[in-house]
């Protein structure tokens, strides 16, 4: 066995497999740059806290179970002339979320409400936060089928170890009083604990008669509103005005 092969396995035994991995062509840089013995140890420390760094924010991306891929990069303020850029900036230094604050994003469809609140998560994970993103249709048969899978257990449990959670089209159907009953526990587990982000395109006076039960809306709104930021985004939909057609409209 040769020195470079038995520091590979030694390295691994000491958890430092990320540089293991790369071990020759970090000394085979250090020999054609001269490095010192201290310079070359820090190289070999840097790359395995850089690689761990980037497996983490793999996993938690994995784990958040974004629908899609959309960064705040591709987030149009032309289009969305509705949130100023000194807003989007605040949002994205994440003081609100340290001090546990909830953004409800409002809208009609197609403005940009789940873009913004998917671009929010993936710089949230950068900066090392847990995030998980669900939409209310897979939360209420998540929330109902808790007790009966492991699939939906462990999907709430990372819910609920989350630092901020993404609910995506909040209201979009009618509840009855035992699913409304799950969502307030499922709040009320999250209340202190994390920092929420609702899009909707009905606002919180609309949502008890989806609801039904005055009460539960009541304890679910306290805890929703009472450190939040409403963001109203309107215009025309993104979506529709992008559009691509099977036509030729020039004729």
């Amino acid at each position: 066995m040769s020195i470079l092969t038995e520091l590979q396995s030694r390295m691994k035994t000491v958890r430092l497999a990320e540089s293991a991995q790369v071990l020759p062509e970090l000394v085979k840089k250090a020999e054609t740059e001269e490095l010192s013995y201290s310079q070359f140890l820090l190289s070999v420390m840097t790359h395995e806290q850089q690689r761990r760094a980037e497996k983490q924010i793999e996993k938690r991306m994995k784990w958040a179970m974004f629908p899609v891929y959309q960064t705040l990069e591709d987030f149009s303020l032309q289009e969305q002339k509705t949130l100023k850029p000194h807003a989007l900036n605040q949002l994205k230094d994440f003081a609100w979320l340290d001090q546990l604050y909830n953004l409800i994003l409002l809208g009609p469809t197609g403005v940009g409400k789940t873009h913004l609140a998917t671009g929010l998560g993936i710089e949230a994970i950068q900066a090392g936060y847990k995030v998980a993103f669900i939409t209310m249709g897979e939360l209420i048969h998540t929330l109902k089928t808790e007790e009966m899978t492991r699939k939906s257990k462990l999907r709430l449990k990372r819910i609920r170890e989350a630092n901020l959670v993404i609910i995506d089209d909040l209201m979009f159907m009618a509840m009855d009083r035992r699913e409304a009953n799950q969502l307030f526990h499922l709040i009320n587990d999250l209340y202190n604990q994390a920092s929420i982000i609702l899009t909707s395109n009905k606002g919180p006076g609309d949502w008890g008669e989806l609801l039904g039960d005055p009460a539960i809306t009541a304890a679910i709104l306290d805890r929703l509103i009472h450190r939040s930021e409403v963001i109203q985004l309107g215009g025309e939909s993104y979506r529709m005005k992008h559009r691509q057609t099977l036509f030729n409209t020039e004729d």
